[in-house]
């Protein structure tokens, strides 16, 4: 059954991917309303070869017919027009970090915790480091028990906007940055988001609180170091996880290798391990480098890459909008 559905944010980088990923995994679509500020109201966008408006996010412009919204405008968009949708008989996916961590809102990564979507009004994506490693992780947990995960993440610049590809750019002909408040071209930035008390990042915040959430372990050992790096599309992440119990290597691979969303590329030769470059455009998440650290009981090594766009940000909330077809 078709669907009508709205885009908040459709002028960003991941409005523009979701409504790309609409129309490649050929959503049910029968109406769509596009919303953004009012700056970009009356620009037109293409879908399915034709032209829509843009529309001003206004509590007076939201139609009464949506069924499902697709949000990345921002966690202060979100708090106040997720409830004005939700009125109006909408469910709200966002791409926010407005609701991920309250307890009445599913989290939810489809290859990980589909059944936590049920009739929840408000869905939320996690944050797109987090849904890199999720897959994996789950798999993992399920077979062995996750005691302790510590990560090391490399984002890429796309992950900050459209104004932070352009910093990029910037950089590389020898001008300043303006969304960075340093050179991001030849450099690394261990700083993403504002900085909390702890003196962790609030993205490494998010990571560690949304493991924990998505996993079901309150209780998890998690720590996080997150890097912004000179990529343009997505995310790295190295991950180093203590298990309770033993594990056969082969066995493992092989059972990540069988797990939905999880691409293995596993060979130590002919660059057979995810890069970004190769993996930009694509859908799954990419798992190389696997092997044991032998420092710790049951310790492992996991090189794990997504595209941060694609399902870091509008693949994993269109795949929600796909498994909510069904309820």
């Amino acid at each position: 059954m078709k669907k009508n559905i709205a885009i908040v944010g459709a002028t960003g980088l991941v409005g523009r991917t979701f409504l790309k990923v609409l129309e490649e995994r050929n959503f049910p679509v029968n109406k769509l309303y596009l919303y953004a500020s009012k700056r970009s109201a009356g620009k037109e966008l293409e879908f399915l070869s034709k032209k829509y408006q843009v529309i001003e996010l206004t509590e007076e412009n939201i139609k009464d017919d949506i069924d499902i919204a697709l949000f990345s405008a921002g966690a202060s968009i979100s708090e106040v027009y997720a409830p004005l949708f939700n009125k109006k008989g909408a469910i709200v996916i966002d791409n926010s970090s407005n609701f991920r961590m309250r307890e009445d809102i599913p989290l939810v990564v489809p290859e990980v915790n589909p059944e936590k979507i049920s009739d929840s009004m408000i869905i939320a994506n996690p944050n797109c480091s987090t849904i890199t490693v999720m897959p994996a992780l789950k798999y993992l947990d399920d077979k062995y028990k996750i005691k302790r995960v510590v990560y090391s993440t490399y984002q890429s610049v796309s992950g900050a906007g459209n104004e932070a590809l352009n910093d990029l750019e910037r950089n590389l002909v020898g001008e300043k940055s303006t969304k960075f408040s340093t050179q991001i071209a030849f450099n690394l930035i261990p700083h993403i988001d504002k900085f909390d008390i702890t003196g962790y990042t609030k993205e490494e915040l998010k990571m560690i609180n949304e493991t924990r959430k998505i996993l079901g372990k309150e209780n998890l050992k998690v720590t996080a170091t997150c890097v912004r790096v000179p990529v343009r599309y997505a995310h790295s992440v190295s991950c180093n996880v203590e298990l309770e119990n033993e594990f056969d290597l082969d066995e493992l691979i092989k059972g990540l290798s069988e797990k939905e969303g999880v691409v293995v590329l596993n060979e130590n030769k002919d660059n057979m391990y995810p890069m970004p470059l190769f993996i930009e455009g694509k859908d799954e998440t990419y798992v190389g480098r696997i092997r044991k650290d032998e420092s710790v009981e049951n310790g492992l090594n996991l090189w794990i890459v997504a595209d941060n766009i694609r399902k870091g940000a509008a693949t994993n909330a269109i795949q929600i909008a796909e498994k909510l077809l069904n309820y």
